[in-house]
């Protein structure tokens, strides 16, 4: 019998991701997975994410019996989705910033990457920078603390314009910057925030639609057909349970993780 799709997160950036999921494959079931008990995770050692990640998407993919996983993070699919594979026995899509089409769009072939501590400094960005986007000027930004207002927008509360306007001062020291990469998935959450605190006019662009259209090629017609998206997390929270609800899921269940 077929499974839902299972989308995995630190937090709640990877609802939007779920936004373009439920876009492109309307019909198909979703589970979330909220590992919001170990939040965030941009800031914590490698070696202790990677075994986290592993035990975390195990136990989801069992409770949930999906079709597919979907690591709906950055930092999660910079590190450990070799490791995901190799261990799980389901596909796994992966996150990785949308450096390769923000290149091809840069006008001026400048572009910066917004991202956590741990996306920012990984070799895999490097290298993604190096093979796609070697012939344009790349700024880093880490922004952690965009993560924080994300997780308050999408539970309802006030975000603080100011801290977001603070985090991306940065971007601002060269005019000639015409592209951003949002390289969290908590960061399109705040598209409307980051386009109203933007200097100038750029193009703002970020992996989610790709990520759709890959998890459909994966997934074909296997998933299983939508009813009421269920949820899980690794520890209770009432303002992600009001995420969730939001995003028209149920209220989550707690993950046991081993």
């Amino acid at each position: 019998m077929p499974g839902p799709i299972l989308i995995f997160d630190s937090g709640v950036g990877g609802l939007s991701v779920v936004a373009e999921l439920r876009r492109q494959l309307p019909g198909a079931a979703l589970v979330y997975a909220c590992d919001n008990a170990m939040l965030p995770y941009g800031l914590r050692p490698d070696a202790w994410l990677v075994a986290r990640i592993l035990a975390v998407c195990e136990a989801a993919v069992t409770a949930s019996g999906c079709a597919a996983l979907v690591v709906a993070c950055n930092t999660a699919s910079t590190l450990a989705l070799d490791a995901l594979r190799a261990r799980l026995c389901v596909p796994v899509v992966g996150t990785v910033p949308a450096i390769k089409p923000a290149a091809r769009l840069s006008r001026n072939r400048h572009l910066a990457l917004l991202a956590t501590s741990a996306t920012v400094a990984r070799p895999y960005t490097e290298r993604l920078i190096r093979e796609f986007a070697s012939d344009c000027r790349v700024e880093r930004v880490a922004a952690d603390g965009l993560v924080v207002q994300a997780e308050r927008q999408v539970s309802g509360d006030a975000v603080d314009e100011d801290a977001i306007r603070a985090a991306l001062a940065p971007l601002w020291r060269s005019p000639t910057l015409d592209t951003l990469v949002l390289g969290c998935t908590h960061f399109p959450l705040l598209h409307r925030e980051i386009a109203a605190a933007v200097s100038w006019p750029v193009t703002l662009i970020d992996s989610s639609a790709a990520i759709a259209r890959r998890t459909g090629q994966v997934v074909g017609d296997v998933a299983a057909h939508r009813g009421v998206d269920a949820s899980l997390a690794t520890a209770p929270d009432a303002r992600l349970a009001r995420a969730l609800a939001r995003f028209e899921f149920a209220e989550p269940r707690l993950l046991t993780v081993g």
